[in-house]
């Protein structure tokens, strides 16, 4: 039987624990399990960084949540990328990446897989024809983020699949903004699909991991192989936290959602910005693509401000509710400048951010004090 996604978030790979009928699985806080007999695993475990009950219970809810058949937790989304372009890559591969995607996905590839022998270009992925003349055969890895941070462009998961598979490239989606509530993209084709868990899935800013899902065989086989090699596994409380946010995912991601749409429309046409950049508008130009693959635009926005950069540092250090801070997801509002924050490291590349843009990781606070809080901020 297919239960509601509100429902699987609650229940997926969980089970009232048998010895004590407790609702809450138990957190298994230990580094090895005793053995009956030499090799005589129970359940399959041996030693925490091969495997954990409560790791287990978060990666078989994430996969679940995904329609996957494999998940794989690590200890933070840029450990789960490196995992997984380890797997898919050898020297002389090639990645084709979007030009605007987190910077810390960009200086792993550039910084750490170029030197290695990887070959890295970034293309425009809402202009199909750049993309089918950049994937040529060779392409390794085609990997996809949408809505992109932080300029907020939706791609097309689908179409971008079928250029990719063309060609024998692995498509893979970073779903983190979107969320599995808000969008699948194996559904839509992708092979892989990658999450910081620290986000949306984890929601209360309070807890560091990333996921891996796919239900390609081959590449689970890899990605499992080398979490368990390499060892960058989520820890038994991180994968428990991480649990207990999910349970809530729906309601919170249908919360961030309104709250961003209602600020997005408040913005609009004010004197001290530019540009709203939102795909819950119907003047973004990606909002019917959204509207189609997405079950909601989401919590997150961007705003050019038309004061440039000044006006942008000055807005972000002026908020009370808003708090001025890296990261984005949690329940409460944080405010960014992505220039000197979280895409410093792709200054002077083909990803950088305009100066005068702030990114907003809308919260589930009430919506009439952040309008609030956002339009005193612009007085200054």
């Amino acid at each position: 039987m297919t239960h509601h996604f509100s429902t699987r978030a609650i229940h997926a790979g969980q089970t009232p624990d048998p010895t004590t009928g407790s609702v809450i699985p138990p957190i298994y806080l230990t580094s090895t399990f005793v053995q009956d007999g030499v090799g005589g695993f129970r359940n399959g475990y041996e030693y925490t960084r091969g495997g954990n009950p409560t790791r287990t219970t978060l990666e078989t809810l994430i996969a679940d949540l995904e329609g996957a058949s494999h998940g794989y937790a690590f200890a933070s989304g840029l450990a789960g990328e490196d995992t997984l372009l380890r797997a898919l890559l050898k020297p002389g591969g090639r990645v084709v990446m979007g030009n605007d995607v987190y910077g810390g996905t960009h200086r792993l590839v550039n910084r750490v897989f170029v030197p290695w022998g990887i070959s890295l270009e970034t293309v425009e992925l809402s202009d199909l024809d750049a993309v089918r003349a950049a994937v040529t055969p060779g392409t390794t890895v085609l990997w996809v983020e949408t809505p992109s941070n932080p300029m907020m462009k939706i791609s097309d998961i689908a179409a971008l699949a079928e250029i990719g598979h063309a060609v024998g490239a692995i498509v893979v989606v970073d779903n983190t903004f979107a969320s599995p509530y808000l969008q699948n993209p194996l559904a839509l084709g992708a092979d892989v699909v990658v999450h910081s868990t620290t986000k949306y899935l984890g929601g209360h800013s309070d807890v560091l991991g990333g996921a891996v899902v796919t239900s390609n065989d081959e590449i689970a086989e890899k990605v499992g192989f080398l979490q368990f090699a390499v060892g960058a596994v989520a820890a038994p409380m991180d994968a428990w936290l991480t649990v207990r946010g999910i349970k809530t995912l729906a309601v919170r991601m249908t919360q961030h959602s309104a709250n961003a749409q209602a600020i997005a429309e408040a913005l609009v046409g004010h004197p001290a910005i530019e540009r709203v950049y939102y795909p819950g508008l119907a003047e973004h130009p990606g909002h019917e693509l959204a509207a189609r693959q997405m079950r909601g635009f989401g919590g997150m926005l961007s705003l050019s401000m038309v004061g440039g950069a000044d006006a942008a540092r000055l807005f972000v250090e002026s908020t009370n509710v808003f708090l001025l801070a890296e990261s984005l997801g949690g329940v409460e509002s944080l405010i960014g400048y992505p220039a000197e924050m979280t895409h410093a490291s792709v200054r002077g590349t083909a990803l950088e951010v305009p100066e005068n843009i702030v990114r907003l990781s809308v919260g589930i606070e009430g919506v009439d004090d952040l309008i609030a809080d956002l339009l005193e901020a612009l007085k200054h």
